[in-house]
């Protein structure tokens, strides 16, 4: 299992997408979960539980997992489409807080991205998600901020990249 963590706009997303075609093209199956199916701004990182039970926990049993991705087309998040986690090779785990000091344990590689400055990253997160997200990005960020100060996910990674 591999976590690729990071600020939000650092390219945790791009990065893990990648990561994952690479290890496709090799004919290893890999399966690829980001926690922003699960996160919403109201709620960034206690969804945990619903993880590890409809998905970690499954797949350490052998038998396929599965959550309800957020569905924000409303603007408003809500549970969504059921998704569907096959056993594979390799799990990524991709996004704010998949590196946590609670998971830890169970990954081969932690992967943190910094991205560059706070502004810089705002920056790529409100042209990725428009400018009506900007006030929301800037609390997250904040929140971030203190999250991973607190759970110490930069120190704990095997892999820094900017």
């Amino acid at each position: 299992m591999l976590a690729v963590d990071g600020p939000s706009g650092a390219g945790k997303s791009t990065f893990a997408a990648r990561v994952v075609a690479g290890l496709r093209s090799r004919g290893c199956r890999t399966e690829l979960v980001s926690t922003d199916a699960f996160a919403t701004w109201d709620d960034p990182v206690s969804w945990w539980p619903r993880l590890v039970d409809g998905v970690l926990r499954p797949l350490s049993d052998g038998v396929p997992g599965a959550y309800r991705a957020m569905d924000w087309t409303t603007g408003v998040p809500r549970p969504g489409e059921l998704v569907v986690v096959n056993v594979a090779d390799v799990l990524v785990l991709e996004g704010v807080s998949s590196g946590r000091t609670s998971v830890r344990p169970l990954l081969s590689h932690l992967c943190w991205l910094s991205g560059g400055s706070e502004a810089e990253r705002l920056a790529r997160a409100v042209a990725r998600d428009g400018e009506a997200a900007r006030a929301e990005l800037g609390r997250w960020q904040r929140f971030e901020r203190g999250w991973f100060a607190v759970d110490g996910t930069p120190g704990a990674a095997d892999t820094r990249l900017s």
